[in-house]
């Protein structure tokens, strides 16, 4: 029996058969419904909560406000990059400031994927420029 999902034979159609792009769960669709038109209220009333002393208000409007920062800069010294070669230097330095309390150990590793993907690069450039050198000598 064919549907939306499969053909005559009961294999499944080209493409993605799940969802249709954009639906929802049937608990979000209710959940929605219940709350249509009473948005403005009950943020009135959340912030009413908050201005009255209720701390799980308070940082329920201060998390909308302003929402905590995922990450955060980093300052920190960083010897230049020019070969895939200086990335061990770099990774010296990284290590160096997670031991002065500098960085944290995720930032670190954070650090250290970009320091990573540039030395890929760095090494993709330095192949190329070989290739090209061997090439132009024949």
């Amino acid at each position: 029996m064919a549907n939306s999902y499969t053909d005559e034979s009961g294999k499944f159609a080209p493409g993605n058969p799940g969802k249709p792009r954009g639906a929802r769960h049937a608990a979000t669709k209710a959940v929605a419904d219940l709350l249509q038109g009473e948005a403005e209220g009950l943020t009135r009333k959340a912030i009413d909560m908050a201005l009255e002393g209720d701390t799980v208000a308070l940082r329920l409007c201060l998390e909308r406000v302003a929402p905590r920062r995922k990450d955060t800069p980093v300052q920190f010294d960083l010897p230049p990059m020019e070969c895939a070669q200086d990335a061990a230097q770099a990774a010296q330095a990284i290590l160096q400031a997670v031991s002065d309390g500098g960085l944290t150990p995720v930032e670190a590793s954070t650090v250290m994927s970009l320091i990573e993907q540039y030395r890929r690069t760095l090494e993709l450039t330095e192949f190329e420029t070989r290739i090209q050198a061997l090439e132009m000598g024949r």
